[in-house]
């Protein structure tokens, strides 16, 4: 009895669902994941994006829940026609990046508050330049799960907070930014 017993409770388990892991940090895909920018002055604008150089995000239970990002700043690109080699040149300088001292800039997630099913509201520091300020995300979530994630995330940063000064009252001190984060 105690064996058709056993074999019986075997049986009804092997067919019981098996709880996945429901926490994951998944590895940033720096082919896909970059910051769009577009920086604007007196009597024009340009644009342009950095890759990413690395990051990773943990989500559970189909929620984003924390992760970092490294900003390559030392690769940035300028993609309008009027910028060019002139325009990146100056960019990396020490009147904008600095990108002989500070090549990289990070974003480390701190809190993530859902205000629905895809959408939250993401807290973190930025560091640029050696210098740290909390930036707050409006992100869309498109996936997040184990086998992948997907978020954009559409913002204003004012500049100057990061200590980037240059071209007081002609160029803009508010750069709009477009972060577009894949990760598996």
């Amino acid at each position: 009895m105690k064996k058709a017993t056993l074999a019986f409770l075997a049986g009804i388990y092997s067919f019981a669902p098996i709880s996945a892991k429901q926490d994951a940090t998944l590895t940033v895909n720096t082919e896909k994941s970059r910051v769009d920018w577009v920086g604007t002055k007196k009597s024009d604008f340009h644009t342009g994006f950095f890759p990413l150089k690395s990051g990773s995000v943990t989500v559970d239970g189909g929620k984003l829940t924390g992760g970092k990002f490294v900003i390559d700043l030392a690769n940035l690109k300028v993609t309008d026609a009027g910028g060019g080699d002139r325009l990146t040149g100056h960019l990396k300088s020490g009147d904008f990046f600095d990108v002989a001292k500070f090549a990289e800039a990070a974003y480390e997630i701190t809190a993530v508050n859902y205000t629905d099913a895809s959408n939250a509201e993401v807290s973190g520091n930025l560091t640029v330049k050696g210098v740290t300020v909390p930036v707050k995300l409006k992100a869309q979530i498109r996936n997040a799960d184990d086998k992948g994630f997907f978020a954009q995330s559409f913002l204003s940063l004012d500049r100057t907070l990061l200590g980037i000064t240059y071209g007081a009252g002609n160029v803009a001190n508010d750069v709009q930014l477009a972060i577009h984060l894949f990760a598996k």
